[in-house]
């Protein structure tokens, strides 16, 4: 089962993934650089030194020839064009939100909207930032209501866990409501 690792620039999305793989992650991490200074916006992340050129990759073994693989998208807008190829086949989509920069989650959630992908939103608790509950979230974003939201911290396992299981459900839930379209009979 593939499933996406999306939001905004300095999420945490590598640390996610990385926190929740049984397997050393693949990362595709290149050091900021002067020439990509115009392009990345660092406010409220001015400490972040890396950044995703083209995915992180992870797996979790459920059980004999079942696994989940994790697949973190790039943050910046101009690596977007790989994010239509990660999506294909996708059970679903974490949407990780950062409360300093909460509009950067507006592209995430609206490609996942548009594709009918389902998703749920985990708000990455950093240390030293306001809290906020998910109802304010949910509320900023203009959620519908039967989204998710979570509160987590990306770089313990646990809540990783956590996520990738109610995404789970959420995704199945979904299904259960959607009605499966067969061909007329001619």
């Amino acid at each position: 089962m593939k499933i996406l690792v999306a939001g905004g620039f300095g999420a945490g999305k590598t640390t996610l993934v990385g926190s929740v793989s049984e397997i050393r992650p693949l990362r595709t991490e290149e050091e900021l650089s002067e020439l990509g200074r115009p392009l990345d916006d660092t406010s409220g992340v001015e400490t972040k030194r890396t950044t995703t050129v083209a995915m992180d990759f992870g797996r979790i073994d459920l059980r004999p020839g079942l696994a989940l693989y994790l697949f973190g998208t790039p943050g910046q807008d101009r690596f977007w064009f790989v994010w239509d190829e990660l999506a294909r086949g996708a059970l679903g989509a974490l949407v990780l939100a950062d409360t300093r920069r909460l509009a950067d989650c507006f592209p995430s959630v609206d490609f996942f909207e548009q594709r009918g992908i389902p998703f749920v939103v985990a708000v990455n608790c950093f240390e030293g930032t306001d809290r906020f509950s998910p109802d304010e979230v949910r509320d900023a974003l203009d959620l519908d209501p039967g989204v998710p939201v979570l509160l987590c911290d990306a770089r313990l396992r646990e809540d990783g866990k956590d996520l990738l299981v109610a995404l789970v459900e959420h995704a199945a839930a979904r299904r259960e409501r959607t009605p499966v379209r067969t061909p007329a009979r001619t």
